[in-house]
């Protein structure tokens, strides 16, 4: 959206807008090792909850759109922290399973290739909230601000569909490395890069898988998948499945792995 972007005493590196989340995304670039990541960035997030209507309307002006307050889903706004490196400190401090801020080394190469590595927190179980109340700043925005887990999911669904979801969580991370897992807030991603290449949704008695390929590129065979292209579905894609048993496991982690072909160009 925007590069520097300045509001009251604050300058934002870059301001983006995450299309899938519907959220606003404040990346800030870093090369001073000596800075707190989590009062840096829950201070870039008061800011923005504190003035939402500036950001609403930086949007509709840099893109030239009509963009509405409750378009936006303020709740997964996050920070992004990019440097060449981070101290053990920061990393540590990003040890909370709901924490708003995600941290990425940057690596440029010789043969001018740029890599982007996230750091992952390490064991994260403890919330943010048990150090909240030693901040207002923290405090307040945690209470609009949240961050969607597996557990987030995994809660209501019954005893059987989180045994079955595991199952399949565990046949497609199985197909590459490159496979990571991004709970939002309406389902569960499995992504390559940053293309997904199917959603999972966790009810009590059944799952619903959305597998994201536009309609005509996946070859079902057996005909089990239904075609919501032209309705409203939460996941990505045009396919959609619903399954209440491991019967057709194998195939569908099959199908799914056509769509992560896609995603890498394969096919």
């Amino acid at each position: 959206m925007k590069s520097e972007f300045t509001l009251h005493n604050f300058r934002i590196d870059t301001l983006a807008f995450d299309e899938e989340s519907k959220s606003f995304v404040i990346i800030e670039y870093k090369k001073d090792k000596s800075f707190s990541v989590v009062d840096q960035g829950y201070a870039y997030l008061s800011l923005m909850l504190n003035n939402k209507a500036d950001f609403i309307l930086e949007y509709n002006e840099s893109l030239n759109s009509n963009l509405k307050r409750n378009d936006v889903d303020w709740s997964q706004s996050k920070v992004i922290f990019i440097s060449p490196s981070f101290t053990d400190y920061q990393k540590e401090s990003i040890n909370f399973k709901d924490l708003p801020i995600e941290l990425w080394e940057v690596k440029y190469f010789n043969n001018q290739t740029i890599s982007y590595i996230p750091q992952k927190a390490s064991g994260a179980t403890e919330s943010i909230k048990i150090i909240s109340k030693k901040s207002k700043t923290i405090e307040k925005v945690s209470k609009e601000i949240k961050v969607y887990t597996e557990s987030y999911h995994i809660n209501d669904a019954g005893v059987k569909i989180i045994s079955l979801y595991n199952k399949f969580k565990t046949a497609i991370l199985l197909i590459s490395d490159s496979i990571s897992v991004k709970p939002t807030k309406k389902y569960i991603s499995f992504k390559v890069n940053k293309k997904t290449i199917c959603d999972f949704h966790l009810y009590k008695t059944y799952l619903k898988i959305w597998i994201n390929l536009k309609k005509g590129e996946l070859v079902d065979s057996k005909k089990i998948t239904t075609d919501v292209s032209d309705t409203g579905h939460w996941g990505k894609g045009a396919y959609q499945i619903q399954i209440s048993n491991e019967e057709n496991l194998e195939y569908i982690v099959s199908l799914i792995k056509e769509s992560y072909n896609k995603a890498w160009g394969v096919i």
